[in-house]
């Protein structure tokens, strides 16, 4: 529906601390020119807490004006305040974009009947896809098998981003009709093999090619070459958890040259040691030579 693969997209900052739009606008055709069919905008990746609305609106509109027709972008609107929600859902849908990441409401801990009237409230601004973000590391809240069930019924909720490694809820999702993406990048292949369809990634950022292949060999049949390619990425799941994101992945793009590494408070950029183990990772992708003694 959305596509395989969509990645995350970090948010870049300039020296004056405002968000870069220019650089955005690089680094998303970077992205899809390197196995991503979109984009997701303003994510937890894109710390989208710490962007005004009309920062996320700006970033909306250069996505589309970058992207759009051609590629998926899939805006952020979901928060733990349902009429502030519905208020980017609505402004992102005026833009134009394509559908819509939902994250259970933070902070609050809704019960699950709260979740279901939250999800059901922001679609109702919409009549596009709405992905359903399922991650209870970060919210808390989990999302039970009977909740997604309830979610299933709304018309426009069309998929589930689950970042929990259970994979009776993964089936779960599959089974009530739902498009299933990994919301952790380890998850792409144990999720591909129960019925989902791929991932909203974050290590996409510098390794997008070749989840393309891993996800393109599994379709084609070839499990032990998908397996042995999911292997080989392992380095970048380890380099998502040296600290916590988008701290790292932001790093990892200035030592490629690609953004900077530049974050808002209360993320902080990455230390001498944690830039260390960010490095080692690169080089063992074979992204980067390895560092000199």
């Amino acid at each position: 529906m959305l596509g395989a693969i969509l990645t995350a997209i970090v948010t870049p900052f300039g020296e004056d601390g405002r968000v870069d739009l220019a650089r955005f606008r690089a680094l998303a055709r970077h992205l899809v020119e390197n196995g991503s069919d979109g984009i997701v905008v303003t994510g937890t990746t894109g710390e989208a807490p710490t962007l005004t609305d009309d920062e996320r609106f700006a970033l909306y509109e250069a996505a589309m004006d970058e992207l759009g027709g051609e590629h998926t972008v899939v805006a952020g609107t979901g928060t733990y305040d349902t009429a502030h929600s519905i208020h980017l859902t609505e402004r992102a849908h005026a833009i134009g974009v394509d559908g819509f990441l939902v994250v259970t409401p933070y902070y609050s801990k809704p019960p699950q009947r709260g979740i279901v009237a939250h999800v059901e409230a922001i679609a109702a601004a919409t009549d596009r896809p709405i992905v359903f973000y399922d991650i209870p590391g970060r919210v808390v809240v989990d999302a039970e098998p009977e909740t997604i069930s309830r979610l299933a019924e709304i018309e426009n909720v069309r998929a589930v981003k689950q970042a929990k490694p259970s994979l009776d809820a993964a089936r779960h999702v599959v089974a009530s009709g739902l498009d299933l993406y990994a919301g952790d990048d380890d998850l792409i292949l144990p999720f591909l093999e129960i019925g989902g369809v791929g991932g909203i990634c974050v290590h996409t950022h510098v390794v997008g090619p070749r989840v393309r292949g891993l996800i393109e060999l599994f379709r084609s049949g070839d499990g032990e070459a998908a397996r042995a390619l999911d292997a080989e990425l392992r380095p970048s799941i380890e380099l998502l958890r040296v600290v916590t994101n988008p701290i790292a992945i932001k790093k990892a793009l200035e030592l490629l040259g690609q953004a900077s590494a530049r974050v808002r408070l209360p993320l902080v950029e990455a230390d001498e040691a944690e830039t260390t183990a960010i490095r080692d990772c690169l080089a063992r992708l074979g992204l980067l030579q390895p560092a000199t003694a």
